[in-house]
């Protein structure tokens, strides 16, 4: 079964990029299908397409050929393109993993910048520097969509961080051009928007940043997180922007020794990069679902859960995560299923 998995991986691609919303979601999954079977984009027969996906603009796309997989991922530049779209659109393709990352977004707010830069000429630099990731359209209030990897991601918001430290020193040393306010708005949020928990950066104090994946730190701060911190003398704080976390870590005292905050930091990287290798999370919608239905989920993954202690299980309103190591969350989501089921069997005899 484990082969068989890995065997379809191999042929199994991940496309980003997809405009949403334009045609509906069967005319868009024939679209690529076209797109991904024709020669000129170095592609061959798709066996299936799988679209929508629980991250928006994302698709998989399945080839029967493994060397066809290789071939559509060599190919420079894919545009996706057909009269029923109104003009071309970008597309990033990767090969499928079963880590708990494929691909991930977020929201920026760039306003924090106009002060210093043109935002459509910082897009431009940022889409240079870092080509792996999608940029949506610039929004006139400065925010802006981005969607990729989580290493892609993370390198983006660490480029970002280091410009607005370095405004923020320019800003203490006075150096800023005489036609230039002071930016309030850098003082009121983050980078990322985050409603409802907006972080204050205090540029004073000293600290180091790490920024995760937020299933890697809902995994981490539920199972290893206060045991990792434990041998350093710091504290931490989590701002959650959807599905990117980012950590402050400061001194505990004011004496502190700031290497710790070096190795802290080193730390907790570390261990997101063992997480994101061994890692995988399942996803269990319960859109659709009666009332009745949903109860039955929810009460299978209490009694269950207690046998698999090194599983998270994260209750949504219209889904269920489970996050775990590959072998235990396969375990674990084929017993979910097993136990719904008997119950609804049993329901109908009855």
């Amino acid at each position: 079964m484990a082969t068989g998995r890995a065997a379809k991986s191999e042929k199994t691609i991940v496309v980003s990029g997809i405009p949403d919303g334009i045609v509906k979601d069967d005319v868009m999954a024939d679209i690529l299908m076209i797109h991904f079977q024709k020669a000129k984009n170095r592609g061959g027969d798709v066996r299936d397409v799988v679209y929508p996906t629980a991250i928006k603009g994302v698709a998989y796309i399945i080839f029967e050929d493994q060397e066809v997989t290789k071939n559509a991922l060599q190919k420079d530049e894919h545009r996706l393109e057909d009269k029923r779209l109104g003009r071309y659109y970008p597309l990033k393709i990767s090969l499928y993993s079963e880590h708990v990352f494929t691909c991930v977004s977020s929201v920026l707010d760039l306003s924090i910048f106009e002060d210093k830069y043109i935002l459509e000429d910082l897009v431009q630099e940022l889409q240079k520097t870092i080509p792996a990731l999608s940029f949506s359209p610039l929004q006139s209030n400065g925010q802006i969509s981005v969607q990729g990897s989580f290493p892609a991601i993370k390198s983006l918001k660490d480029n970002l961080l280091l410009k607005a430290n370095s405004l923020s020193r320019k800003g203490k040393r006075g150096e800023r051009k005489p036609d230039q306010r002071p930016n309030s708005r850098t003082e009121k949020r983050g980078l990322f928007v985050e409603p409802n928990n907006t972080f204050v950066h205090n540029v004073n104090r000293e600290e180091q940043v790490v920024v995760l994946d937020t299933d890697i730190y809902c995994y981490m701060k539920h199972f290893l997180y206060k045991e990792s911190l434990a041998k350093y003398n710091v504290v931490s704080r989590g701002v959650t922007d959807g599905e990117i976390t980012t950590i402050y870590l400061e001194n505990a005292r004011a004496n502190s020794d700031s290497r710790e905050l070096e190795r802290a930091k080193e730390g907790i990287e570390d261990l997101s990069a063992k997480l994101h290798c061994r890692l995988r999370k399942e996803r269990f919608s319960l859109d659709g679902n009666t009332r009745s239905e949903r109860l039955k989920y929810k009460q299978a993954f209490e009694s269950i859960k207690s046998r698999f202690p090194k599983v998270l299980v994260i209750p949504y309103d219209t889904h269920i995560d489970v996050i775990g190591s590959s072998s235990e969350t396969y375990e674990f989501t084929q017993e979910v299923n097993r136990t719904v089921k008997s119950h609804i069997q049993k329901r109908f005899r009855r």
